[in-house]
């Protein structure tokens, strides 16, 4: 899988939140997208997984030679962020079950090994609204790297998690997403260690906003 953008840019009203973004992606590679809370990281990586327009400029998506069309994409695309919400009626089991029918999960897993691997057996039929904050990012987590899905997009994927939830962070990482391609979206070097490309937004800026 190959995601490419050429000179992508996107702004809001007359601001410019990234210029000029020439890049390319490639599969069994991590990229860490850089920069200070307010750079643009987000609305970046928003663009990429094709849940905002870009202002200028164009992405592309291909399997091998293959060019998809922007509306298939999305099959091959899971997205996990602070910001996106769960069903907090459902209990973990329902909430995996129902996110199952429309986005299956990778060969040989099932609502309840997934349950098992992130830690929260206990929980699993409690509505998610009773969770912690830390709790709800694991599900998220979950929802993300367990999806049969080629590319894994995450923003601030240690939000919320104390020791124990970003050490399981990393060996998720580390036992299921080798073959993929991923881009982490932080401004902490914990989140984005396992990185081999380190992108910065500044990269992104005119020099007049480079220099702000």
């Amino acid at each position: 899988m190959k995601i490419s953008l050429s000179k992508a840019g996107k702004r809001f009203n007359r601001e410019w939140i990234f210029r000029n973004a020439t890049i390319d992606f490639h599969t069994s590679n991590a990229y860490a997208v850089t920069g200070p809370n307010g750079s643009g990281k987000s609305t970046l990586l928003q663009a990429i997984g094709g849940m905002l327009q870009l202002s200028e400029g164009g992405i592309q998506y291909a399997i091998g030679n293959v060019q998809l069309a922007m509306e298939d994409a999305y099959k091959h695309i899971s997205f996990c962020a602070p910001y996106l919400e769960v069903i907090e009626e459902m209990t973990l089991v329902e909430f995996l079950e129902f996110h199952n029918q429309f986005k299956k999960f990778l060969v040989g897993f099932n609502p309840k090994k997934i349950i098992t691997e992130i830690g929260l057996e206990s929980a699993a039929n409690k509505q998610i609204r009773n969770y912690s904050s830390g709790m709800k990012q694991r599900v998220k987590l979950a929802q993300a790297i367990f999806s049969d899905a080629v590319i894994i997009l995450l923003d601030e994927p240690c939000s919320n998690l104390d020791v124990k939830g970003i050490e399981l962070y990393h060996s998720l990482i580390q036992s299921y997403c080798k073959d993929r391609l991923v881009i982490v979206c932080s401004n902490d070097p914990v989140e984005y260690s396992f990185c081999q490309n380190v992108l910065s937004m500044a990269e992104f800026k005119s020099p007049y906003e480079k220099g702000r």
